[in-house]
C-alpha cells in the first residue's frame, strides 16, 4: 500500500472504535512487550550494526525504559481512561460536570537514530495506550534497527492499527501530507520546524522533542570526585549522542583545574581511549563524524582528541579555555566532545546561557540550596537534575520534554497518555429547575442578584 492507503486504512480501523476498549489496549501493549523480549538478541545485534553499542547499554538505555513504561500503562490505563467528576459552579446549578478522556485518532510518530527503539517505541506505546492507531517512521540513519522494527511490528500487529513505514526524506514528506490527528517528532530543531509547518496545514497538534546546548553548572562547593564521575558518564554514554547529555560545563574558576583532572581520571578508568569498546559507541555516520572532528582544536585540547574515521571513532575529548564565542559553542555538539568554560561571575554566565535559547536540560552540581534554587529559577529549560545528569528521563513520573526551541509538549508515563488524549468537557444539566436570571428582561434587580451570586 502507498502512504495514503495506509493512512485511510488506519482511519477506517479507528472508526470501528475497537481501540477505545481498555482491554484491547492492554492486550496490545502486553503483546508488544512479549514480542520485544522474544527478539532481544536480534535487537542487540541491530543496534550493534548501527552504533556499535553493547547489549548491556542498549538494555539500560532503551529496553528497560520501554518495559517500565508498558508496565506502568498496563497498571493504570483503566483508571486514567475513566471519566472524572469535577466541581460544578453555582451559575450552572443544578448540574453535574465531568471530563471524558478520549483518543485523538490516527497518529504519526517519527523516531530518532541515537536511541532508535526508545525514541520510536516510547511515544508509540503512549499513543497506543491512549487508544489511538500509530504509523511509526523510524530514522533511516539507523537502517538495521529500522528494518528489524518494521519486520517485528508489521508481522505481528494489524497493519491498519500499528504500522512501521521505512524510508528517508521523501517518505517523511508523504506522511506529513496526511491529515493526522497528532504528530510526535523527535529530532533536530531544523527538521522540527519542517514538521511543524507541515502539520499547520491540517491544524494537526504536534509534540516536538528537539535538543539544544544543555549546560552543567559546577560550583566550588560540589563533591568534586562524584561530580566528575557523573559528568563523564552522562557526557560520553553513547559517545555523547544523547539529546540530554551535558553539552558543555560551566565551572567556578577556583576548581577548574581540579575538575579537569578528575574528569580525565574517570575517562581513563572507564574507556578505551583508542578504539570503540564494550563501554563506548561509534559515531552514527561520516557526516556527523566530520562535523564533530572539526570542533577539535589542538589549542584547546585537554585530553582525548584521538580519531579514526574508518571506524567512526572519536575518543572522549575535553576542551579547556573555551569561551561562548568559540565555534564549538555555536551549535549543539551531540558527540563525545566536552567544552569547559570557567566563570567567576554567575550572573554573566547565566545571562550567556539564556541568550543561547532555552535548553532541553540543565544540571547543577552543588551542596548549596541557594546555588541550586538560583539556577532553577533563573534558567528556563525542559528538565534536569541536581548533582547528576540525564537520569531524570528514567523516571516515568517526571514529564519529559523541552521548552521554546528545545521542544513543544512532553511525554513519559501519565504525561505521555495525556499527550495523545483529548479531554472532553461535559456539563449535564438537570431539568427540574431553571433560573430566570438567564432570560430577559435584564433588570437592575437581576444585575444585583447576579453580582451577589457570581461575585
Amino acid at each position: 500500500m502507498d502512504i495514503k492507503e495506509i493512512f485511510v486504512s488506519h482511519r477506517r480501523f479507528f472508526n470501528t472504535e475497537k481501540t477505545r476498549s481498555v482491554a484491547f489496549r492492554i492486550k496490545q501493549l502486553n503483546a508488544l512487550k512479549e514480542l520485544l523480549k522474544r527478539h532481544e538478541d536480534k535487537i542487540y545485534e541491530a543496534i550493534y550494526q548501527d552504533l556499535g553499542r553493547s547489549a548491556y547499554n542498549t538494555y539500560l538505555s532503551e529496553l528497560s525504559l520501554i518495559y517500565q513504561e508498558i508496565n506502568l500503562y498496563v497498571r493504570n490505563i483503566r483508571r486514567w481512561s475513566k471519566r472524572k467528576r469535577v466541581w460544578t459552579n453555582l451559575a450552572n446549578f443544578p448540574a453535574k460536570s465531568y471530563i471524558i478522556p478520549e483518543p485523538l485518532g490516527v497518529t504519526l510518530v517519527i523516531g530518532a537514530w541515537n536511541y532508535p527503539y526508545q525514541l520510536s517505541l516510547l511515544p508509540a506505546l503512549s499513543s497506543l495506550a491512549a487508544g489511538n492507531t500509530v504509523i511509526l517512521k523510524p530514522s533511516e540513519l539507523s537502517p538495521a534497527t529500522s528494518a528489524l522494527m518494521a519486520t517485528l511490528i508489521n508481522q505481528n500487529f494489524p497493519k491498519d492499527y500499528f504500522t512501521v513505514v521505512e524510508g528517508g526524506v521523501e517518505k517523511s514528506t508523504e506522511l506529513l501530507a496526511q491529515p493526522f490527528d497528532k504528530i510526535f517528532f523527535t529530532g533536530s530543531t531544523a527538521v522540527g520546524k519542517i514538521v511543524y509547518q507541515a502539520a499547520a496545514k491540517h491544524l494537526t497538534p504536534v509534540t516536538l522533542e528537539l535538543g539544544g546546548k544543555s549546560p552543567a553548572f559546577v560550583f566550588a562547593d560540589c563533591d568534586l570526585d562524584m561530580t566528575a564521575k557523573r559528568l563523564v558518564w552522562a557526557k560520553f554514554f553513547n559517545a555523547g549522542q544523547t539529546c540530554v547529555a551535558p553539552d558543555y560545563i560551566l565551572v567556578e574558576r577556583p576548581i577548574e583545574k581540579r575538575l579537569l583532572s578528575a574528569m580525565k581520571k574517570e575517562i581513563i578508568k572507564y574507556y578505551d581511549i583508542e578504539k570503540v569498546g564494550e563501554n563506548y559507541t561509534r559515531i552514527i555516520n561520516d557526516h556527523h563524524f566530520d562535523r564533530l572532528h572539526s570542533f577539535i582544536e589542538n589549542d584547546h585540547l585537554f585530553c582525548g582528541g584521538i580519531v579514526d574515521k574508518e571506524n567512526r571513532f572519536i575518543s572522549p575529548t575535553i576542551l579547556q579555555d573555551i569561551s561562548f564565542d568559540d565555534r564549538v559553542m555555536k551549535e549543539e555538539i551531540f558527540g563525545p566532545i566536552l567544552p569547559v568554560i570557567a566563570f567567576s561571575d554567575l550572573y554573566e554566565a547565566t545571562y550567556r546561557v539564556r541568550e543561547g535559547g532555552k535548553p532541553l536540560a540543565c544540571y547543577v552540581y552543588s551542596k548549596s540550596d541557594e546555588n541550586i534554587d538560583n539556577l532553577l529559577k533563573t534558567i528556563s529549560f525542559g528538565g534536569g537534575a541536581v548533582n547528576d545528569s540525564m537520569v531524570h528521563l528514567s523516571n516515568s513520573r517526571l514529564p519529559f520534554g523541552g521548552v521554546g526551541h528545545s521542544g513543544i509538549g512532553s511525554y513519559h508515563g501519565k504525561a505521555g497518555f495525556n499527550t495523545f488524549t483529548h479531554y472532553k468537557s461535559i456539563l449535564r444539566k438537570a431539568l427540574w429547575f431553571e433560573p430566570s436570571l438567564k432570560y430577559p428582561p435584564y433588570t437592575g434587580l437581576k444585575t444585583k442578584l447576579l453580582r451577589f451570586l457570581l461575585g
